[in-house]
């Protein structure tokens, strides 16, 4: 089978979409596919071999340029090739990657507007260089804020369309009203050219259903994957201090605050009389800070030396950090549509406290590998965190149930598996 990917990097951070759609893709390669992973607006970065294209479409630096300033609509595609190439973007986006949805309303409907929006030109490049190409015997489209695409690649291609659902409606949430009732209506507009939406959690599938009005009946689910070869079992030792994890996107819709004022009642209790709170993960700098708000209450509370952040980490440093947790602790405050660090630590054998909601209620349904608290309540965060610290036999059962069950429900292969079957059935 041969499947373009097309997906969309999002500047110099680790992006949850960008490493899922790189490991469906080396997956579905390490099944015997021919896969052409091709990234929009930016190179994407993983944190593991990155199997995209070289060639890069929708370059943010056009897409920015055409937005904004109407002589680059109609510049010459040799031209646009000069702000084009990769290690450009890469320095550009490195130091600017703009994601606020209130500074990008207007830029993202005029790239759901396809044809007729502002990046019109992009459309025409893609399709030519596609053309060039051997032909796909299906099309993915990484998330619905690119269903622009699917008509052109349908008429021109004349393929099979899918469509990822990776929770766009965060952002889109965000947007102003004018600019969200446009773009659920873009989106439905579009999407009568796809043939199949996939989701990659059944929470996706629900929320999307709801909020964009995409058909239920439309819908497939290919939960995320990890590579458990990678995301091995932990070592099980007798730690002395009780290590909390918060690992992920540093922003307070994770809760890192209220990680931190848990573990303050309970320290102050003397519920917890050795611990630390470990975070890891990226910050952007529109959440520098709140990082900072939180690290000073920590000092405040006399606690600094046992909060620490390590900063943004690569593959190895990621499994070498959670090796070294008891607890992973994501007190989220918005439905996370994701959560592939939490699939990660679980893997590893870390047990996980997070609130009943989003994706995490199912990930800890079908895994056992964690405690579910009800969403935002302080007093049943504080009382799950204190069980774990005070039972390691619980600990290490609920470590291994997430193990096993990580390994049962959640790996690149059942991924891969998974979407070779709704592949398959479009193409027959």
């Amino acid at each position: 089978m041969r499947v373009t990917y097309i997906t969309a990097g999002a500047g110099g951070m680790y992006c949850g979409s960008c490493i899922r759609d790189n490991s469906l893709a080396q997956s579905l390669m390490d099944a015997g596919h021919d896969v052409l992973l091709l990234p929009m607006y930016t190179p994407t970065r993983t944190d593991e071999e990155n199997v995209s294209s070289d060639r890069i479409f929708y370059g943010g630096i056009s897409v920015y340029l055409e937005q904004h300033l109407s002589a680059f609509r109609r510049t010459p595609w040799l031209l646009d090739r000069l702000w084009e190439s990769p290690w450009l973007l890469r320095a550009v986006a490195g130091r600017a990657v703009q994601t606020d949805p209130a500074d990008l309303g207007d830029l993202a409907i005029s790239v759901m507007e396809g044809r007729s929006g502002h990046q019109s030109k992009e459309i025409d490049k893609l399709l030519h260089w596609l053309e060039s190409q051997p032909k796909p015997d299906i099309i993915d489209i990484s998330n619905s804020m690119l269903i622009a695409l699917a008509q052109p690649l349908k008429e021109t291609l004349k393929v099979p369309i899918c469509c990822t659902l990776q929770g766009e409606d965060v952002f889109l949430s965000h947007l102003s009203e004018k600019h969200l009732n446009q773009s659920r209506d873009l989106i439905a507009e579009h999407g009568r050219y796809v043939d199949r939406f996939l989701a990659v959690s059944d929470y996706c599938a629900t929320r999307m259903n709801r909020f964009l009005g995409v058909p239920g009946a439309k819908i497939d689910v290919v939960p995320l994957g990890v590579n458990v070869d990678v995301y091995s079992r932990r070592v099980q030792t007798a730690n002395k201090v009780f290590t909390i994890g918060h690992f992920g996107r540093i922003a307070p819709e994770k809760g890192l605050h209220l990680l931190c004022e848990a573990y303050r009642r309970l320290r102050e209790s003397g519920k917890i009389e050795n611990g630390s709170i470990e975070i890891a993960g990226y910050l952007s700098p529109g959440h520098e800070k709140y990082l900072s708000s939180v690290l000073d209450k920590v000092k405040e509370w006399g606690l600094s030396s046992e909060v620490n952040y390590h900063g943004q980490l690569d593959k190895a440093q990621k499994v070498s950090f959670l090796h070294g947790l008891d607890a992973i602790v994501i007190p989220s405050v918005y439905d996370d549509p994701k959560g592939l660090p939490l699939l990660e630590a679980m893997s590893c054998g870390v047990p996980a406290i997070v609130p009943r909601r989003g994706s995490y209620t199912e990930f800890l349904e079908r895994t056992d590998g964690g405690i579910l608290v009800p969403p935002d309540d302080a007093d049943a965060l504080v009382e799950a965190i204190h069980r774990l610290s005070s039972d390691p036999k619980h600990r290490l059962e609920l470590g291994q149930q997430g193990a096993d069950g990580i390994r049962t429900h959640y790996t690149t292969a059942s991924m891969a598996e998974r979407a070779t079957e709704v592949y398959s059935r479009l193409i027959r």
